[in-house]
């Protein structure tokens, strides 16, 4: 009886170790999501090129590039006016919606003068960000690839996947914040 108390106790002894980690799983390093973020990139980089050629081949126009990503080049510019839209100023403006071979999607007579309070209201990206570059009475075409624009899924309309866009915005009047209360 005292060896099987002696066994009972080795046994238990021996199997009072801590408790083994698991070892993580090993995943195969091309996700789904990789490989959407390498065709995104592709497709950038495709987009920025069609860009590059049409601002090469304009040679009526001095394009500058925004620190956002898009082109563009003043119609209009005013030399007296100094300070351009901040978020929460109310800007009245117009624009058009065209794509980069030419053809008109949202002409600006469709898309009617309309008022637009910087960042707290929906515009597509490229056009949010276009609209802090201008000051009042300047009117500039811009070129925005599909990431500024729509993005994958358009507009469910007349812009369609992945569509890169030019777009002419005029700014007409810009009210500044602390004027509007």
């Amino acid at each position: 009886m005292k060896h099987f108390i002696y066994i009972v106790l080795l046994v238990a002894l021996v199997s009072c170790q801590g408790p083994e980690p698991r070892h993580p799983v090993k995943r195969n390093t091309t996700s789904a999501i990789q490989v959407a973020i390498d065709r995104s990139k592709k497709l950038l980089a495709a987009e920025e090129n069609m860009i590059q050629s049409i601002v090469t081949k304009d040679s009526l126009n001095s394009y500058q590039q925004s620190k956002t990503g898009s082109w563009y080049f003043y119609d209009k510019k005013n030399a007296i006016a100094e300070n351009t839209a901040q978020p929460g100023d109310i800007v009245t403006m117009t624009y058009n919606v065209v794509g980069l071979n030419n053809d008109t999607l949202y002409r600006m007579q469709e898309i009617g003068i309309f008022k637009y309070k910087v960042d707290k209201q929906d515009l597509f990206p490229g056009l949010r960000n276009a609209v802090k570059l201008l000051k009042e009475n300047e009117t500039a075409t811009f070129l925005f690839p599909s990431s500024l624009g729509y993005g994958v899924p358009g507009d469910g309309d007349k812009i369609g996947i992945n569509m890169p866009l030019k777009s002419t915005l005029a700014i007409l009047k810009i009210e500044k914040e602390n004027d509007s209360i």
